[in-house]
């Protein structure tokens, strides 16, 4: 039942996941300054999931835990935060939504080879096969959209999407070994906001400084960047993810749902922004990632009635 459980989280995540895609393209083509939309989520953020941990009663216990080891909260925030998105909103600029949500799913063999570093794991080769066949329809995607872009413009739309793959797993997880279960999702998510704030401020400053205070819509929409993805579908990963953290195979599985950002990307795309219906090939990229995710499932159900 927890299984499924954080399989359904992971889903739901994967569709508010999707607003960061859909609207980072939307102000792209609008004119918006990209590091104004990376900022303006996560200072959006901060004064929600405050009232929120608040209303719980838990901030106290957030401070007095991050009062520890502040410098290690920094650090992984940094990584799970600011390496994340940053070069998410960076490469918006050079593709459209679905094809970055795409390359993003590398994170899901990412979430696999870092297994080593946390404990005793090793790389789950099995879940790793199961991970193949969404790049396999990553792959087919992307191949079909290359021809029409130009090779900078593909390194510039994929190389920072590959470092961010790896870096919000990676800075996840870490946090998880530092809370030892002591915070619940929404004190962990606002904990990494508040930790990542001066990063968040000086990327302020300085789009201040060199493209001016930011549009009413662009801030409107990293509103709504900042509700959906930062607070519903953050919270709702962690959560999954929090539920599963002692099975390496469960976490990959959950790890894999976000698989679906591609789906629901080209969905939102194609109903706000216009954008060209995929083609019949680009369909079977998208079956070929959700073979992959229910493969995925299944291997995870299997290795715990192993286990």
């Amino acid at each position: 039942m927890k299984r499924f459980l954080s399989m359904g989280y992971g889903i739901l995540a994967s569709f508010f996941f999707s607003f960061s895609f859909i609207m980072n393209r939307a102000m792209e083509l609008s004119g918006g300054y990209w590091i104004w939309s990376a900022s303006l989520r996560y200072l959006f953020m901060f004064p929600l999931l405050l009232l929120i941990v608040l209303i719980r009663g838990n901030l106290r216990a957030l401070l007095i835990t991050m009062k520890e080891q502040p410098w290690v909260w920094m650090g992984w925030s940094f990584v799970g935060f600011g390496l994340f998105y940053v070069p998410i909103c960076f490469s918006s600029a050079y593709g459209p939504g679905w094809l970055i949500a795409a390359t993003w799913q590398i994170t899901i063999v990412a979430g696999s080879l870092l297994a080593p570093l946390f404990g005793k794991n090793k790389i789950p080769l099995k879940g790793l096969l199961m991970s193949l066949i969404i790049l396999f329809g990553v792959a087919v995607m992307q191949a079909e959209q290359a021809g029409n872009l130009s090779i900078k413009s593909s390194l510039l739309g994929v190389v920072p999407v590959l470092l961010a793959a790896f870096a919000y797993p990676l800075g996840n997880r870490k946090m998880m070994e530092v809370c030892l279960g002591r915070l619940d999702a929404y004190q962990r998510v606002l904990g990494m906001t508040i930790a990542s704030l001066p990063l968040w401020i000086a990327l302020s400053v300085y789009a201040l400084v060199h493209a001016g205070a930011p549009s009413a819509g662009q801030s409107g929409q990293s509103a709504i960047v900042a509700i959906c993805s930062g607070v519903i579908a953050t919270v709702l990963f962690f959560s999954a993810t929090d539920k599963v953290k002692g099975s390496v195979h469960q976490l990959a599985a959950v790890e894999a749902t976000q698989a679906g950002e591609i789906i629901f990307t080209v969905i939102g795309e194609l109903v706000l922004l216009k954008a060209a219906f995929p083609s019949i090939l680009s369909w079977i990229g998208m079956l070929s990632v959700v073979l992959g995710m229910m493969l995925h499932s299944l291997l995870s159900e299997k290795q715990v009635s192993v286990q």
